[in-house]
């Protein structure tokens, strides 16, 4: 572990927790701001498109240099209630220059006034366009709760028929909205960013009419053969990585192929903190999956990154 990992995660430690209760959560929806504006980073690297699927934004991140014909569809993160942020624009901003892929970005609407039955037919829309403008490689890809949604989304991909994808990307997913598990309690005193309790309400209003424990909500509850590879990312101070090591053993259980690259001393969703070695190595290697430079292995794989 890094000493700028360590001095982050102690930083970290000294916020408020959005989720630390369904309270603190409901108090820091009501303070938030709306979308954060495409950062100047991303700016610099990419030309910068809009457009929309009915009443969301979708934006569009074109490289203005040496485009290598692959589109991510990347959703972002934020317990499903939070905004697009800095962060992210600026984590996309890594993405276009190290994989050379087009991104784009659908701005689904958020709990608690919308929910997964509004996001599902958003993210077959955006997929069946970016499969009319035919690229070499479509990856999907998402961070914490964005990162469950892109697995919901080549779940579905599958069940309906359609071409898969190449590979997912995924950077600490939150794959089971129930946060149940034993192992959770485990590392939870460990997370310096999140509150088992105030997720667990998120995951229920964002679940609308469905249990949060469907597979919409909580994929790693579901059907879990026939997938493209699985790459993820995760850190052991994540509350969220006991559910990614499950995802991971599921996957492969089911005859699948999927890799964590774990981190030692990383929190959720380490990768957005580029001053660290933790977050440039995960990038980098996630870049070459994107391209379709990177393999996993075996069956599997669980390197210590």
């Amino acid at each position: 572990m890094s000493l700028s990992m360590a001095a982050t995660r102690a930083l970290l430690r000294l916020r408020p927790r959005s989720t630390e209760t369904e309270g603190t959560l409901v108090r820091s929806i009501a303070r938030q701001g709306s979308a954060a504006p495409v950062s100047r980073a991303a700016h610099r690297v990419a030309i910068v498109e809009e457009a929309q699927s009915g009443e969301v934004r979708v934006v569009t991140l074109r490289p203005r240099r040496a485009p290598s014909g692959v589109h991510v569809v990347y959703l972002h993160g934020g317990a499903y209630v939070h905004p697009v942020l800095t962060t992210h624009w600026n984590l996309l901003a890594g993405v276009v220059r190290a994989s050379g892929a087009v991104v784009t970005v659908p701005l689904y609407g958020l709990a608690p006034a919308h929910d997964v039955d509004e996001a599902l037919p958003l993210l077959d829309a955006v997929l069946d366009g970016v499969r009319r403008a035919s690229p070499s490689r479509v990856v999907l890809a998402g961070d914490s709760a964005g990162g469950a949604l892109a697995l919901v989304a080549a779940m579905r991909e599958r069940d309906a028929g359609r071409s898969a994808v190449d590979a997912l990307v995924l950077f600490s997913p939150w794959v089971d909205a129930l946060l149940d598990s034993p192992a959770v309690g485990e590392v939870a005193p460990l997370d310096p960013m999140l509150g088992r309790e105030g997720l667990v309400a998120a995951g229920r209003w964002w679940a609308g009419d469905r249990d949060p424990a469907d597979s919409a909500i909580s994929p790693v509850r579901g059907d879990l053969s026939g997938l493209p590879p699985v790459f993820a990312y995760a850190g052991d101070r994540d509350l969220l990585t006991p559910d990614v090591k499950q995802l991971v053993r599921r996957v492969v259980g089911a005859g699948g192929r999927a890799e964590l690259r774990l981190y030692g001393g990383a929190f959720h969703v380490f990768v957005g903190a580029p001053w660290t070695p933790e977050a440039r190595r995960a990038l980098r290697h996630a870049a070459s999956v994107i391209r379709g430079d990177a393999r996993i292995a075996g069956r599997a794989a669980w390197p210590r990154a």
